[in-house]
């Protein structure tokens, strides 16, 4: 069974702590488009489709709650409170694409539904929590696709024949890009699901993914809780993985989400995914950013227009977790409770840098799996997205 890291049904959203994790399962609950601000902001939830879901089904929340409040009010004030609440969430974090897509898109089915004959609030509002329930549903469906066309990439580009000659491919993953990232079962972590499914998988390498651990703490909790082979390595050891490990343990690929894909295919995602493109063509091992069409911004010409955001430095020179009874190799955590610690890893008066992004260019980048399917660069080293655009 697949972790879910958001529940919802009409009226109630809560989603999944992601800061208790992976000692602590704890569901919180969000009622109102401030209380997804607050924890979009703070990482209890995270990843470019899933901070885009709790914030349109945060608004639907609201709305479900208050609906028949507003029978008789003429539409525009439903239409008003829609458009700033969105705009409102737009500012909790600017890099991920996939907020501000689902932004636009809900403001022109809201105002649409505004401008009907007989329009009320109660109209609008409804109108609107049935296209963001309906984002969910999509959401979960573009995952698997992503999943099964990405697992067919890394396939093909071993040339595995059919059962019983089919090769097994290990890879390498970056962040947390699984069913903690999304609605459901992942992009990246999709694909490594689908590999996992058709028992082509051999194994899967993830990175500890400084300063913020979403590796360790998020990929590796839902691997182990999956049963699928894996082992944590520090972002650091990647280069000497693929040296020392590459060809014994067929390492194909190495396969990453993103938060946003300029439109000339320049890739924005988790701090560390461009050396890991640059490690992987030096090791001529495939990369492969699996992210669906709403994370492709053809507004954003390149990598270079991508704004990047800035975390606290206390996140880098600080970390956080549960103390443990005994050293082993293995840390035995406290089982009486879990009692937290704040500890400083480096030295006083330390100044740090913590970009939360970089930008992987498109020249380091293989393939852009999408719902729609892998794009590749064409002949002219140039990616183009508008096939997997039509209607």
């Amino acid at each position: 069974m697949v972790l879910q890291a958001i529940k919802y049904s009409r009226g109630k959203l809560e989603i999944l702590d992601q800061l208790k994790l992976p000692h602590e399962v704890v569901y919180i609950q969000i009622a109102s488009p401030e209380d997804a601000w607050s924890a979009i902001r703070s990482m209890q939830v995270r990843g470019a489709p899933a901070i885009a879901i709790v914030a349109a089904l945060s608004i639907a929340v609201m709305a479900a709650v208050h609906m028949e409040h507003y029978v008789s009010v003429p539409s525009d004030f439903g239409r008003d409170l829609i458009v700033r609440s969105l705009e409102y969430l737009k500012t909790s974090r600017p890099t991920a694409v996939n907020l501000a897509d689902a932004a636009s898109k809900l403001e022109v089915i809201t105002t649409a539904a505004s401008e009907m004959p007989g329009a009320t609030t109660r109209s609008v509002l409804e109108a609107y929590v049935e296209a963001a329930e309906e984002m969910l549903k999509n959401d979960v469906r573009d995952n698997e696709n992503i999943g099964r066309h990405g697992a067919q990439w890394i396939q093909r580009r071993l040339n595995a024949g059919p059962p019983p000659h089919q090769v097994k491919a290990s890879v390498i993953t970056h962040c947390n890009t699984g069913s903690l990232a999304t609605a459901g079962y992942g992009t990246a972590l999709g694909v490594v699901r689908s590999l996992h499914a058709s028992d082509t998988l051999k194994h899967v390498y993830y990175t500890e993914t400084r300063p913020y651990n979403q590796g360790s703490r998020l990929t590796g909790f839902e691997l182990i809780h999956d049963g699928i082979p894996a082992t944590l390595v520090t972002d650091s050891m990647v280069g000497a993985l693929l040296q020392t490990r590459g060809s014994a343990e067929n390492i194909a690929a190495v396969v990453v989400g993103a938060d946003r894909v300029a439109a000339n295919g320049d890739t924005a995602n988790k701090i560390g995914t461009y050396a890991l493109a640059v490690l992987a063509r030096h090791h001529n091992v495939g990369f492969l950013v699996a992210a669906p069409r709403t994370t492709i911004d053809l507004q954003t010409p390149s990598g270079e227009s991508i704004v990047i955001e800035e975390r606290p430095p206390r996140e880098m020179i600080n970390i956080k977790g549960p103390t443990v009874t005994a050293v082993a190799n293995d840390g035995v955590v406290n089982d009486a409770g879990y009692q937290y610690e704040e500890l400083v890893i480096a030295a006083k008066h330390t100044q740090a840098w913590n970009p939360a992004f970089d930008v992987t260019p498109a020249k380091l980048i293989d393939g852009i799996v999408t719902e729609k399917g892998v794009v590749e660069k064409d002949s002219d080293g140039v990616f183009r997205f508008d096939k997997i655009f039509e209607r």
